[in-house]
């Protein structure tokens, strides 16, 4: 896979991603190395990555908690004082081995230890892979509400190692396909249409797919790194998708989404209040809702569950001025931002979900 290249780093694939970890990890540029991973990269994926290093330098692996719900401050403060007890100095690098969850934050905290160290993405993960480690984006959830605390700094590079993907469970793979699927929407609409015939990929496809999403991706963020303008595109089913799965993830009662599922339900609904705004078509619309609620199962909404989805939207980091603000679509492969919705009409989508 040819590597690309973002604005202050390279995303490479593969032998390629090894050979520059290689050429770089050396006593004489770095202290200390440390390898942050959770519990299911550190049983499924550091074997395999550390098989690949052939370097000379003593390695301090962090372990975490696997789970949206370790992504917080209060991690962060054990990851820190164990960095400082291990050593770590300025000019530590941290290598950050796993999905959405340890790219966010370990960046966050690579970036906020001794005012900022060197830190690498290796996403293990669909997700990761296409969308969280790519970008910039560090940060950590205040309570239930999504990356509210955070920074964007680029990493010093990204690796990208598809082999990590033979051990990921099936819905795991659904939730980083969603992101993918939105690439399409907003971007390329000939990239959605190849994505959207599931039962014709192969596992090259597969290869091919993620470098064309990550693509897609980096085109955005290379113009707007700050999200002043064509980035808040990426946002896409986001509004909706994050209060949803805020709301799952604090609810006892409810079973929590993954990122992609919740994603996928913002979609259908931000596809739809597309449509009623007249930015886009009736068949577009529908089109879109068949081909993600035949790729994701169907969720249980009440209205109060509604309601209470709603209030979170108000707390979106999206917003400015106190205006929740959407991405949506003026047609597939095209994206309009800084659109407002009323609450009745957010109701209307989520009775068009639910039919």
């Amino acid at each position: 896979m040819q590597t690309i290249q973002a604005n202050n780093y390279q995303v490479l694939f593969n032998e390629k991603g090894y050979e520059y970890l290689n050429s770089i990890l050396l006593p004489q540029k770095y202290s200390k190395l440390f390898i942050l991973v959770d519990e299911n990269t550190s049983n499924y994926c550091l074997p395999h990555f550390l098989s690949q290093l052939a370097i000379e330098m003593e390695i301090e692996i962090i372990e975490l908690e696997a789970g949206e719900e370790h992504k917080n401050i209060e991690t962060c403060l054990q990851i820190w004082h164990s960095l400082t007890e291990l050593g770590g100095d300025r000019k530590s690098i941290i290598l950050n081995l796993g999905g959405g969850v340890i790219t966010d934050l370990g960046g966050f905290i690579a970036c906020t230890f001794k005012r900022g160290i060197d830190f690498i993405n290796i996403p293990t993960t669909l997700l990761s892979m296409v969308d969280a480690s790519i970008g910039g984006k560090n940060g950590v959830d205040l309570g239930n509400l999504k990356n509210q605390i955070g920074i964007i700094r680029e990493p010093k590079a990204v690796i990208i190692d598809t082999h990590f993907l033979e051990t990921l469970p099936g819905e795991q793979m659904r939730s980083g396909f969603a992101e993918m699927l939105k690439h399409g929407l907003i971007f390329d609409k000939i990239y959605w249409d190849n994505l959207k015939n599931l039962s014709d990929l192969s596992t090259d496809d597969l290869d091919t797919l993620i470098h064309q999403s990550i693509v897609i991706k980096n085109e955005i963020v290379s113009q707007d790194l700050t999200e002043n303008g064509i980035r808040k595109a990426l946002n896409f089913g986001h509004t909706l998708g994050h209060a949803i799965e805020s709301y799952f993830l604090e609810n006892e009662n409810k079973k929590s989404l993954l990122h992609g599922e919740a994603i996928a339900i913002g979609m259908i609904l931000e596809s739809f209040i597309s449509k009623e705004k007249g930015l886009l078509t009736s068949e577009e619309h529908h089109e879109i809702k068949y081909i993600l609620s035949d790729i994701y199962d169907a969720v249980s909404f009440n209205q109060n569950d509604i309601k209470n989805c709603i209030d979170l939207l108000i707390y979106d980091k999206k917003n400015e001025f106190g205006t929740v603000q959407f991405a949506l679509l003026d047609k597939i492969g095209h994206c309009k931002i800084n659109e407002t919705c009323e609450n009745e009409l957010i109701y209307k989508a989520f009775e068009d979900y639910k039919s």
